[in-house]
């Protein structure tokens, strides 16, 4: 069924049927795959054509990644921007892929991604905006060498960020994300940011505040 895609992933359709659904693409983060986010499809709302994709990089033994994260060098680790580049391109692919072949609304298209996934929403997002509506941000931030190339003239005028981190993350650290918000308004960009106490992950009631954030905007 995917071999008009770019990249593999599993679909719910909206409970009531619809010829222009929301649609909401999940991006998992790196050494998962397209079934850890889509565990939440069933809670979210139901008018929402929820799509979860898998990364294209697939990581031995199990598992796949947006782009390498390499361990060796002085600082410990780096990410791979070239692979991040070719992802967010990827991905910017896959959405056209999307409208051009399920029944979705074209101006309605919505990311959710966690850590990596975040990583990369942000990236398409602010590289693109003219093809993304809202984003929901988890346990991510904003890495500024893999945005296009004077995206800072882009019209972000019908984009929103709603944007958390633990505040306990030992992957990402919270600091890195405590920029996302200063960096978002100074590009006049609708946004919100919260934290919470827990590590590397989204708790109950981060959960709840993204899914009534998105409930609203669709």
């Amino acid at each position: 069924m995917n071999n008009n895609f770019s990249l593999q992933h599993l679909i719910r359709k909206p409970k009531k049927e619809s010829d222009k659904a929301p649609v909401l693409i999940m991006l998992h983060g790196y050494g998962s795959d397209e079934n850890d986010l889509f565990s939440f499809a069933e809670e979210l709302p139901e008018e929402l054509f929820i799509i979860s994709a898998k990364a294209p990089y697939s990581m031995p033994p199990y598992g796949n990644a947006w782009y390498a994260i390499h361990w060796d060098n002085n600082d410990g680790k780096f990410s791979d921007d070239a692979q991040a580049i070719t992802s967010r391109d990827t991905i910017r692919d896959f959405i056209d892929e999307i409208i051009e072949n399920y029944p979705v609304d074209a101006d309605n298209i919505n990311l959710l991604g966690f850590s990596q996934g975040s990583i990369l929403s942000y990236a398409v997002a602010l590289s693109y905006p003219e093809k993304v509506r809202n984003v929901v941000a988890l346990s991510g931030y904003v890495n500024e060498g893999i945005l296009k190339n004077g995206y800072e003239s882009n019209d972000f005028s019908q984009l929103k960020f709603y944007c958390s981190h633990g505040s306990a993350d030992q992957v990402i650290p919270v600091e890195w994300a405590r920029k996302t918000k200063p960096f978002l308004d100074n590009l006049g960009i609708e946004n919100s940011y919260s934290e919470f106490p827990v590590g590397h992950g989204v708790a109950p009631q981060n959960f709840f505040e993204f899914k009534e954030w998105l409930q609203k905007r669709i």
